[in-house]
């Protein structure tokens, strides 16, 4: 297993799934994630979020955790559930910053947690580690790696 630089990979046969019920918050994600060059797709529930996993298998998903049908915890749960998704990197992106919630979106099966109001920086440290971990075992939810 060797260290791989991400912006060095053709990432655009990976789908990302960027879930959050604010539209403006998916578009500055769309934006702040247009450097890796991958799928984008997005959900503005937790429902449609469990849809979109479905339909377009996507290897890694920026989820927010207060969202209307189903939150992000449920999400998150539900995920985990499904061993077809197993191997899915979960990051959670959200304002609700307390040691409690991080700790139980943790617990529940997230891989890393960025807070709002979202540090650039932050957001592409937790993005190249889910990646470096994808690109080196191989797992790719719906995409041949």
């Amino acid at each position: 297993m060797g260290v791989y630089n991400i912006l060095d990979a053709d990432l655009s046969a990976y789908t990302v799934l960027l879930a959050d019920d604010i539209e403006l918050n998916l578009v500055m994600l769309k934006k702040m994630l247009s450097r890796y060059n991958f799928n984008v797709v997005t959900a503005l529930n937790g429902q449609e979020a469990l849809e979109k996993i479905a339909e377009s298998r996507p290897v890694l998903l920026l989820l927010d955790l207060m969202m209307p049908v189903l939150n992000g915890f449920e999400v998150i749960s539900k995920v985990r559930e499904n061993p077809e998704y197993s191997s899915m990197r979960i990051v959670v992106v959200s304002a609700l910053n307390t040691n409690d919630s991080i700790e139980r979106a943790l617990s529940l099966g997230a891989n890393d947690y960025v807070a709002k109001p979202i540090l650039m920086e932050r957001l592409y440290d937790a993005v190249s580690r889910q990646f470096e971990a994808v690109l080196a075992t191989g797992d790719g939810v719906g995409n041949s790696i």
